[in-house]
């Protein structure tokens, strides 16, 4: 393939991904005009929960396909049903009907992110493919500080439903340039399709992402119930696949090295990345009493930060020569550093102190997540690297899911304990006029509470990114782009 083609299909995969990680700033940032429009606020949480459901259960199955089918039909596939469901989200009545077309946005969501991500590690060989896959990784961080904007400025001067159908010029162009510039030459083979562990793999996974999603809503028999399932489907899962001709997610694939490890870590890297995503603005509101704009200046520096090491990676002959187990190293060192800023994290620090800390974690995360990412893929051959990245993508998301119900329960314990039948009260610590009128001692106490609530949060995420890091001695030693796979 010609260097110009490479770019074209890059610029495509880019403009996906963008697609894609817009969606959740996005719509977040409407999401207030949304209810006020439409009603329904008992349902907001199912808007993003749907979502990210949907979208979780068919990654894995959406990569394999790509593997047997080809990566370029699969993606225009999914492409085209996540643009259907953006253009019909823009006509929602109501929340119910909001929901049920966020649910298949989700479901064509699912091959956008593993595809884009495979076709870059299929026409970039060696050590270009580091430095292309961190350019796809840069698109968060910058989907990350746009998004709110974006949304912001479309809820105020167009409509909300411009939110979604903003996808729809983004997804011409990736689909486009795509199919300009990508060639796929498959030879044509039968193929037994894996029903059985398509199924078993979409009920165990989807009850246990619900479970975790929605666990706070969930009656006490769901909260055994939806478990049981993922438990029964999933171990049933484990022993289709044995005797699939074909499975969805090849067991042997765990017993490569450098691939069990960065799906490991790409599960510890979700759940370091909900930390700083979902506490540290809590604690710069609730606990430092700062507005939501200063807050934001958290997440904004690790964004940034993220984005700018993913570039640099591609472009420093350091890192060009390093190998996969020196730079996830450096990156699980990073997110240990930046674990332990939030750990010592106190009031009188002020915000700046959060931002580092912030800081520091995009550094790791974007030496990890493009690290483990290629390692993967430079680990299979051609034929298995859609199934390989899409369940380290897979394994990122479930690692947010789970990490965030157990931050969630470490939290709501030490309210629980400290505070008792007035956690509620909390709530109120996150608006400045409702703070301001809070007894002196009453907002002391409020803020103690939640601040040993959230430290408890920042041990566990530090938890995570010593996971990362101790990860990166999994890889072999000597691999690296050098040594890719073309």
């Amino acid at each position: 393939m010609s260097a110009a083609r490479r770019r074209t299909v890059l610029g495509a995969a880019m403009a996906g991904m963008f697609m894609a990680a817009v969606e959740s700033t996005i719509v977040a940032t409407a999401l207030p005009s949304i209810v006020s429009d439409l009603g329904g606020f008992h349902l907001f949480s199912w808007v993003f929960a749907v979502y990210l459901l949907t979208q979780a259960v068919t990654i894995p199955i959406y990569g394999r396909l790509a593997d047997l089918h080809g990566r370029k039909r699969v993606f225009v596939a999914g492409t085209l049903l996540f643009l259907v469901g953006s253009g019909l989200c823009g006509f929602a009545r109501n929340m119910v009907m909001l929901i049920a077309f966020r649910a298949l946005q989700g479901l064509g969501a699912g091959a956008i992110v593993p595809i884009a991500t495979t076709v870059v590690g299929d026409v970039y060989p060696g050590a270009a493919r580091t430095r292309a896959q961190g350019y796809l990784s840069g698109v968060w961080g910058i989907a990350a500080v746009s998004g709110p904007l974006l949304g912001a400025f479309l809820v105020e001067h167009v409509t909300w439903a411009a939110v979604f159908w903003v996808n729809l010029p983004i997804g011409a162009v990736c689909l486009a340039l795509f199919g300009v510039a990508l060639r796929e030459n498959r030879r044509h083979r039968q193929h037994s399709i894996d029903y059985l562990g398509a199924t078993l793999l979409t009920v165990g996974s989807g009850a246990l992402m619900l479970a975790l999603i929605q666990w706070a809503h969930l009656s006490d028999v769901l909260r055994v119930g939806l478990p049981a399932v993922a438990v029964l489907a999933l171990v049933a899962f484990g022993f289709s696949e044995r005797r699939s001709a074909e499975p969805m997610m090849p067991p042997d694939l765990w017993r490569i090295p450098a691939v069990a490890a960065s799906n490991i870590a790409a599960f510890a890297i979700g759940g370091s990345l909900i930390g700083v995503n979902a506490f540290v603005p809590t604690y710069v509101q609730g606990v430092m009493g700062r507005n939501a704009v200063v807050a934001g200046f958290a997440l904004t520096a690790m964004s940034l930060s993220w984005s700018l090491t993913t570039i640099l990676m591609g472009h420093l002959p350091v890192a060009a020569r390093a190998s996969y187990r020196a730079l996830a190293g450096w990156g699980g060192g990073a997110l240990v550093a930046g674990s332990a800023i939030l750990i010592l994290l106190n009031p009188t620090h002020g915000a700046l102190w959060a931002a580092s800390g912030a800081l520091v974690i995009g550094i790791g995360m974007g030496l990890c997540n493009t690290t483990y990412i290629v390692a993967a893929q430079d680990s299979v051959e051609f034929q298995r690297r859609g199934t390989a990245t899409s369940v380290n993508v897979f394994l990122r998301m479930v690692g947010q899911s789970v990490a965030v119900a157990i931050f969630g329960g470490i939290l709501n314990s030490v309210l629980a304990a400290r505070i008792g039948a007035g956690e509620t009260m909390v709530d109120r610590l996150m608006t400045p006029a409702l703070r301001g009128a809070l007894p002196t001692a009453e907002l002391a106490r409020l803020d103690s509470a939640l601040a040993v609530g959230l430290h408890g949060v920042f041990w566990a995420t530090g938890a995570f990114s010593l996971l990362a890091l101790l990860l990166a001695l999994r890889l072999p030693k000597g691999l690296g782009s050098r040594h890719a796979r073309e």
